[in-house]
């Protein structure tokens, strides 16, 4: 549970990711917390926005994508045909998740590149929330394909595709953190009949929304499929439980 005690300093990240690239440009950041902030913005095909950031308080390389806030990330996360990915041999993938990914890949190596060049001993972290989490895992696993050892948070994430990329993604190193939060309908997206399943495990949290979470309201659950944590709500959806992980995740829009 230490380890996901990292998971306080990527929320926070990730919900800056939510604001808008000129405030971010804009915004107070302590020299040592972000050395480097490169921003990659509204790309063409999905409106992939986020961040690549240098955190010299916790020696991380931070990759950090939005949750979905246009009509564009909403067209993508309403899309539940999967494509061929490259991820690994036989592994489709959301095409919308996925598309985003590439869109997004072009901006986001080359500062991951320069960024690891200039500190070597950091250690890279990609994380998101909702559609942004699911961005998250293909960034993750592409990065760690390529050699870099990649830990992952993702917050509120929906499911990205069937067992065989999401089983990869669990069994490949660099450690996964998918957390999930009371009956936050999201993580329950694309469905289990429509073939999808989840990365494992899954760090759900049980606290009420607007609360301090602690360690004993976390609980980890391993499987792709479990049905205990968040699955175990079926149709009982809250959205603001969407919103709420660690912080208001979204208050930075």
């Amino acid at each position: 549970m230490a380890r996901l005690s990292l998971s306080v300093v990527v929320t926070l990240l990730s919900t800056w990711a939510f604001a808008a690239p000129v405030e971010l440009d804009k915004r107070a950041v302590s020299a040592d917390l972000l050395a480097k902030f490169n921003l990659f913005e509204h790309t063409t095909v999905t409106d992939t926005t986020g961040f690549v950031a240098v955190d010299k308080t916790n020696s991380l390389i931070v990759v950090s994508f939005r949750g979905s806030r246009s009509i564009q990330n909403w067209i993508a996360n309403f899309d539940f045909a999967t494509t061929a990915t490259t991820i690994c041999s036989g592994c489709p993938g959301h095409s919308g998740f996925w598309a985003s990914w590439l869109e997004a890949k072009k901006l986001v190596v080359p500062a991951v590149q320069a960024a690891r060049t200039a500190n070597p001993s950091y250690q890279i972290v990609v994380t998101g929330h909702s559609l942004g989490g699911a961005v998250a895992d293909f960034a993750a696993a592409d990065l760690r394909n390529s050699g870099y050892s990649v830990a992952l948070y993702t917050f509120g994430a929906p499911r990205i595709g069937p067992a065989a990329i999401s089983d990869y993604i669990t069994n490949q190193a660099g450690g996964n953190y998918r957390v999930t939060h009371l009956n936050d309908p999201v993580p329950r997206l694309p469905t289990l009949n429509m073939g999808y399943v989840h990365i494992s495990p899954e760090y759900y949290i049980s606290s009420a929304n607007n609360v301090a979470v602690t360690a004993n309201d976390i609980t980890v659950y391993t499987g792709n499929s479990n049905l205990s944590g968040n699955a175990q709500w079926g149709l009982n959806v809250d959205v603001n439980a969407h919103l709420w992980y660690f912080n208001d995740i979204s208050a930075c829009e």
